[in-house]
């Protein structure tokens, strides 16, 4: 008997990938302009899954960009604040694009496809500014952006038994694809794009395939992982997941009004010789709060916005907070004024009027090693 999900919401974009989460039952947000499924039954069930097993995921939403020419790296340099230009073909790098003052328009990761092909993965809610201004940043340079954000979809695959069922879906050189690498095969007849990151702290892999297509990969991947304890996941479980990962998400940890400094990814802010958009105003903004880890006792969870008070004082306010499935209690990151609090400094979260104990912890909450 087909079960139906939440009805469809006519104003939002649809996954190619939506009749098959439809059927399977699952319950749909809006999220970046899109419809998308939040959970497909429990959300505890599909984060364990994840941290467990493995989970299958459809980011069809997230905005894909062919950036392609003999300037292409030239351009991309300039464009954001990596380096790209001397990245070796099959390589793929987590980059910012910045405003003129230093403030983050979105983060993204860069893959170098070949000596003139880069591909671009950015946030839905933020492809057409960074479409709009790759546009305009590379007008100088001898490239071309070509948004295929409609034309495409993404299928992630995350957790401990990700790689054998890739392998066992029909991809085995995807043994040999190391961390932050991506390179182009084919799966079951069609050409994808197969990328070795995550946002979710375990082991996984993303495929890019055409939107035709995207039906077929995720039966694919769907019945190679049956016997490894596969899941479909929703949005939930994604959030969950890549909090406990300490991972920034954008317009949390990042925006126009948090630097990457301040937002806790102050490693990636590359110091080029060249120059690129935002780098005077990087170097001219001062550092005013700083992302920190938090972590509760009881089943109570800080939520964004939520302030945060040491030594009485409210410093700052909670950007990220869930009561952790896989550690077994409240997490949260924070931006706070003044200097860095030390790990295992005790502050409080105001929580709805009453003032829960937190303590200053090292991120991330979690990490594969530990498990």
């Amino acid at each position: 008997m087909t079960r139906t999900g939440t009805p469809p919401q006519p104003h939002a974009l649809a996954s190619p990938l939506d009749r098959i989460h439809r059927e399977a039952g699952a319950k749909f947000t809006d999220f970046g302009g899109w419809r998308l499924p939040l959970r497909f039954g429990s959300e505890l069930a599909e984060h364990h899954a994840v941290r467990r097993d493995a989970g299958l995921f459809d980011l069809s939403h997230m905005a894909q960009i062919d950036i392609s020419g003999p300037g292409a790296g030239a351009g991309l340099d300039y464009a954001l604040m990596g380096a790209h230009a001397q990245m070796p073909t099959g390589r793929a790098s987590y980059s910012m694009m910045l405003a003129e003052d230093g403030g983050v328009i979105d983060d993204l990761i860069v893959y170098r496809l070949g000596a003139e092909r880069f591909f671009v993965i950015a946030n839905a809610a933020n492809r057409a500014e960074v479409v709009g201004q790759l546009t305009r940043r590379l007008a100088g340079f001898d490239a071309t952006v070509t948004d295929l954000t409609l034309t495409r979809a993404l299928i992630a695959l995350q957790g401990p038994k990700s790689l054998q069922i890739v392998t066992a879906a029909g991809l085995p050189q995807a043994a040999e694809l190391g961390y932050y690498r991506a390179a182009e095969t084919v799966l079951d007849g069609v050409a994808v794009i197969l990328a070795r990151t995550g946002y979710t702290g375990e082991n996984g892999f993303e495929v890019s395939c055409p939107r035709e297509a995207a039906g077929r990969i995720w039966e694919v991947l769907a019945q190679a992982g049956r016997p490894f304890g596969v899941a479909p996941c929703g949005l939930a479980a994604r959030d969950t997941l890549r909090l406990e990962a300490g991972m920034p998400l954008y317009g949390h940890e990042l925006s126009l009004d948090i630097t990457p400094a301040e937002g806790g990814q102050g490693a990636f802010i590359r110091n080029k010789e060249t120059d690129y958009v935002g780098k005077g105003g990087l170097a001219g903004r001062a550092v005013t709060k700083h992302l920190i880890g938090l972590t509760g006792e009881g089943r109570r969870a800080a939520r964004a916005g939520y302030p945060v008070l040491i030594n009485g004082q409210v410093r700052g306010q909670v950007t990220s907070g869930a009561l952790s499935p896989t550690l077994g209690h409240p997490i949260a990151l924070a931006l706070v004024e003044g200097p860095v609090p030390a790990s295992g400094t005790p502050v409080q979260i105001d929580i709805r009027g009453q003032l829960a104990p937190y303590q200053v912890t090292e991120l991330p909450f979690y990490t594969k090693e530990k498990s």
